[in-house]
This record gives C-alpha cells, sequence and structure tokens, in this order.
C-alpha cells in the first residue's frame, strides 16, 4: 500500500455537514456585528433566540407534551448561560472587529477545564493547562491595544466574560446530558435565553429599536440557522467523536476572520499570531492522543484501524 493511500483523509457525510455548519457560524459573526448598528445587544439577541425556540418548537410539538421538572431546570439554567454569552459577545461587537471577537470567543473551549477547577474542584490536565496557557497567550497578543500587551480594550473583556459564560453553559449542558430529551431542553433553553436577554435591556437601559425590515431579517435569519445548528449538531454528533468535532469547530474562528477580511477588516500581524495561538490552545486542550499498543506477533494485522 502506498503512503499516499494510508494518509488519505476520509471524511463522512456528518464531518461534511460539520464543516459546512462551521463555515456559516463563522460569517454570523459579521452578520451580528451589522445588527447592533440596527438595535441594542440585548434587544437582538432576545429576537434572535425568539426566532430559534420558535422554529425548534414548531418541530417538537409532540415531544414538548413530555416536559419533566429536570428538564425545565436544565433549559432554565442553560438558557441563562447561553443569554449572558451571546448577549455579551454581541455587546463587545460593538467595538472590536467581527475576526477578534471570534477568536476571543473561542476561548471558551480552554476554558471549560479551568472553569471546572475553580467550581467542582477538578484539576485540569496537563495537556487542559497546556492548552490554557497557550490561548492566554494568543489572547493578549490578540486583544492588547495598541503597544500596551497587558492591558485589555473594554470590547475584549467584555467578550472575554462572554467566553467564560459560554464555557459554563458547556459544563451544564454535560451535567445533565443523557438525563433530559434533547428537543424539549433545547426549546426551554432557547426561550429562557430570549426571555433573559429581552428583561436585561431594563437594567442596561436599553430602549426597543424601530423595527425595520434589515433588523428583522437578520434576527429572524440567524434564529432560525441557530435552530438549524443545534439541530444538525444533535444529529450528526451522534457519529462523529467529540474529538473530532472540536476539530472542525475550530475553524469557526478561521472563517470568521477570512469573512471579515472580504468585509474589509484587517488585523495586525501579532493580533493573527494571537489568533493562532488560541486556535493551537484549544486543539491542544481537546485533542486526546492514545497510548500506541506494544507490537506483538499478531499485531500487525491492526496497523490500518482508525485510532
Amino acid at each position: 500500500m502506498s503512503l499516499l493511500s494510508r494518509c488519505k483523509l476520509s471524511v463522512s457525510p456528518q464531518e461534511s455537514l460539520l464543516i459546512v455548519i462551521t463555515m456559516f457560524w463563522g460569517g454570523t459573526f459579521l452578520a451580528v456585528q451589522y445588527a447592533v448598528t440596527l438595535s441594542g445587544p440585548f434587544f437582538f439577541v432576545g429576537l434572535r433566540f425568539a426566532m430559534a425556540a420558535l422554529a425548534v418548537a414548531l418541530l417538537s410539538l409532540r415531544t414538548l407534551r413530555g416536559l419533566t421538572l429536570t428538564e425545565l431546570k436544565a433549559g432554565v439554567a442553560i438558557g441563562v448561560a447561553i443569554a449572558m454569552g451571546y448577549s455579551l459577545q454581541t455587546w463587545g461587537l460593538q467595538s472590536i472587529s467581527s475576526s477578534k471577537s471570534a477568536f476571543i470567543t473561542a476561548m471558551y473551549v480552554p476554558l471549560v477545564p479551568l472553569l471546572q477547577w475553580l467550581c467542582l474542584g477538578r484539576l485540569p490536565g496537563v495537556k487542559s493547562c497546556i492548552g490554557i496557557i497557550l490561548a492566554f497567550i494568543g489572547l493578549i497578543l490578540l486583544a492588547g491595544p495598541g503597544d500596551n500587551l497587558l492591558a485589555l480594550g473594554e470590547g475584549e473583556l467584555i467578550t472575554l466574560v462572554g467566553a467564560l459564560a459560554i464555557a459554563a453553559e458547556i459544563i451544564l449542558i454535560s451535567a445533565w446530558a443523557g438525563k433530559v430529551d434533547v428537543r424539549r431542553v433545547t426549546v426551554v433553553q432557547l426561550a429562557t435565553a430570549s426571555l433573559v436577554a429581552f428583561i436585561a435591556m431594563v437594567p442596561a437601559g436599553e430602549s426597543v429599536p424601530p423595527l425595520s425590515p434589515s433588523l428583522l431579517m437578520v434576527g429572524a435569519g440567524l434564529g432560525i440557522f441557530s435552530a438549524i445548528i443545534q439541530v444538525v449538531m444533535n444529529w450528526a454528533q451522534r457519529s462523529v467523536s467529540p474529538t473530532r468535532a472540536t476539530v472542525i469547530y475550530t475553524g469557526e474562528p478561521v472563517w470568521a476572520g477570512i469573512f471579515g477580511r472580504i468585509a474589509g477588516e484587517r488585523l495586525p500581524g501579532l493580533a493573527l499570531l494571537g489568533g493562532a495561538f488560541i486556535i493551537l490552545g484549544v486543539l491542544v486542550s481537546e485533542l486526546k492522543l492514545k497510548k500506541k499498543k506494544v507490537a506483538g506477533p499478531s499485531s500487525e494485522g491492526s496497523l490500518n484501524q482508525e485510532s
């Protein structure tokens, strides 16, 4: 067998769909940045997730009848985390580029083990620690304004807190995984995120913007797309390993940077290097390398098996 055939990369239909979803996912940062020129961040997040909740609810009408108290609690808790994460991310997009926002948001991956350590006392492994260090070096290079690398701007700090909230969302989802119906919890969490964002308008002093056709189109489009993303991810990840899925999702900020550049955004070289460090930190913290088995007399036949 030739070396080329041994190195051939096979991509399943599920992985292909995740790649397409990730590509369009990266483009949503630019769409949200446009939306905040038409609306305040909290109203837009409320509108976006109201549309998403409606879309998923219409597809889950029969299953919603069996909603349990546990599923309600899970959906509300996850929904609050979603509202905080996306609202802060949207708020940050008022003062930083979509490319920078995407890279900072990607830090939620290495932040998950850090948050588990702080809140649950679970010490992160060596790879997680290395990933956290690499990601924070990348954050400093990417987000430090001007020559002062240790000073983060307001938009960067807000987006970083949003990434922390998204990390909390991941932990909450894991806590209830396997104990609840995915569709019912998804409807509750999307509806909760919408409601929390709308309520947050009051203390933030945000008023309802003019409901222009452009705002409604962007809100409806991103809302429906958020619902599609959720459905596709839930379907595809039944057969795609978490490690491979994470590698695919790592492309999100890269695609955001590509779309941002097409739209005229230009990140300096130091910021691009920081983005690369963040992506490397994500990969290092998530990739799980299997130990090689000691080759025995009958082990040659297993060399072509996928690890």
